[in-house]
């Protein structure tokens, strides 16, 4: 039982690899079958944490290779899209440039920081990860996204300013920091309210 969390966060990096596989070799059906595996993707990234928590066996290490593979995940999807949708990727490279450039900068503020990458598991995060699903799905059908899109890169935007935020903060490296908020009362030396099954 205790190996379920771990299973689930390395399945999806066997997930992002078929997707990539079936993007590539422009298999019929190609966005059922990356759609499907999509949200069971989605599916095992909340599933992890919460057996995890449930089974009590939740740490900084099995947080931070939850984080880690997150982000692999994700841009295998993004891979195996562009490979479907190019023209989508060019006329909108500079928006992902910039919004690219936010998130490499939260992993590299927390690696010169603490030494270590981020693993805030912060509610803004969880939310652009909805968005981000939303509109690779929108693009995997219809090879285009606009208002999605817009939201999207403006909620992580937001979202990679919080993390700034919370990491600059921070006085030690802490993971499932919900909020700012949450992280300015760490730094005053009080504890935290975590939600039981979605952080913490």
């Amino acid at each position: 039982m205790k190996r379920i969390p771990i299973a689930l966060i390395y399945s999806r990096l066997l997930i992002g690899f078929i997707i990539i596989l079936l993007s590539f070799f422009h298999v019929n059906h190609y966005s059922f079958f990356a759609i499907t595996l999509l949200s069971v993707g989605l599916l095992t990234d909340v599933f992890d944490g919460i057996i995890a928590r449930k089974l009590d066996i939740s740490s900084e290490k099995l947080r931070r290779l939850d984080s880690s593979i997150d982000q692999v995940f994700f841009i295998s999807v993004a891979v195996a899209t562009y490979i479907q949708c190019p023209d989508f990727f060019k006329g909108n490279l500079v928006k992902l440039i910039f919004l690219g450039a936010f998130e490499v900068s939260t992993y590299a503020l927390s690696y010169i920081k603490f030494r270590k990458e981020i693993a805030t598991h912060s509610i803004g995060a969880k939310i652009w990860t909805l968005t981000i699903f939303a509109t690779l799905v929108e693009i995997i059908v219809h090879c285009e996204s606009v208002m999605l899109f817009e939201l999207c890169l403006w909620v992580g935007l937001a979202t990679r300013l919080e993390i700034l935020a919370i990491v600059f903060t921070l006085k030690k490296w802490t993971n499932d920091v919900p909020t700012i908020y949450h992280a300015v009362k760490l730094r005053q030396g009080k504890e935290i309210k975590r939600n039981r099954l979605f952080n913490g």
